[in-house]
């Protein structure tokens, strides 16, 4: 069984193994998207995937194309998972990405060049989502930049069950190009991942100690419409635009209506 590291940001990382660049990913049941993901990292020296017990083929695929594989038989959260890959990553440099992500052939040359001179140790990326057949340049998912190319031992994931991030006390500066992103198959897909990730945003919560009500509920959904159609000019995207600010509003509607439920579970 895999363990999470409690390795501090900036504390010594494990001598270089020689390898250039680490690539590492968290899967489960991503036999859909991880033999395109990985075929677009061939460039890299090593291929790091920690699987949390797939049911498909996601593991078998993995290993067949080169990846080091470990399964792990329990679920920490996004954040740990994450570090669980990176504690195995032997790479100078390490690129961190998910099964449904893509590097072009444009971003992979830019990646070897800044990793040939490097202007620095971590590097913002945008990624271009797809949904319902149109590239997204609005509705707050574009640019959408993540940290996601960093020096090994500079860097690490936060523990976060949802919503993880990289932490560094590095600058952090923006590489150019950009990932493909296809998040969703389809609207039940969608659907699925808000029902998850709310029950683990809204624990989350409730541990912060954070509460709510039913004008809060109704509030922040009503809220994140508007940020999303209106404010983040989701109307410019077409009907995907309005679907999307629909969508997330019902992200919000079930992460705080979970919330009022988990607390009044707690106090009853």
């Amino acid at each position: 069984m895999a363990s999470s590291s409690t390795t501090e940001i900036g504390q010594s990382a494990a001598p270089s193994s020689g390898k250039r660049l680490s690539v590492i990913l968290i899967t489960k049941n991503e036999q859909a998207h991880i033999r395109a993901c990985l075929e677009s990292v061939a460039f890299a020296d090593e291929i790091i995937v920690v699987d949390s017990g797939s049911t498909d083929e996601t593991v078998e695929i993995a290993r067949s194309m080169g990846a080091n594989v470990t399964v792990t038989p329990d679920w920490p959260g996004f954040g740990p998972q994450k570090n669980r890959a990176l504690d195995q990553a032997t790479g100078e440099w390490v690129l961190s990405i998910d099964a449904d992500e893509r590097v072009t052939p444009e971003l992979a040359q830019l990646i070897q060049q800044e990793m040939t001179q490097p202007r620095g140790t971590a590097y913002r990326i945008a990624r271009l989502s797809e949904f319902a057949g149109r590239w997204m340049r609005h509705s707050g998912w574009w640019p959408d930049r993540v940290l996601r190319l960093f020096k090994r031992g500079t860097a690490r994931f936060n523990d976060a069950k949802v919503h993880e991030s990289v932490q560094t006390e590095h600058p952090v500066l923006v590489l150019d190009g950009h990932f493909l992103h296809y998040p969703y198959a389809s609207l039940e897909v969608f659907i699925d991942k808000i029902n998850r990730y709310s029950s683990d945003a809204a624990r989350q919560m409730q541990v912060k100690g954070k509460t709510t009500s039913l004008p809060g509920i109704a509030g922040h959904a009503s809220w994140t419409f508007v940020r999303h159609y209106i404010v983040r000019r989701g109307f410019l995207d077409g009907p995907q635009g309005f679907i999307l600010a629909c969508m997330a509003a019902s992200g919000s509607l079930f992460r705080y209506s979970k919330l009022w439920y988990y607390t009044r579970q707690k106090s009853d």
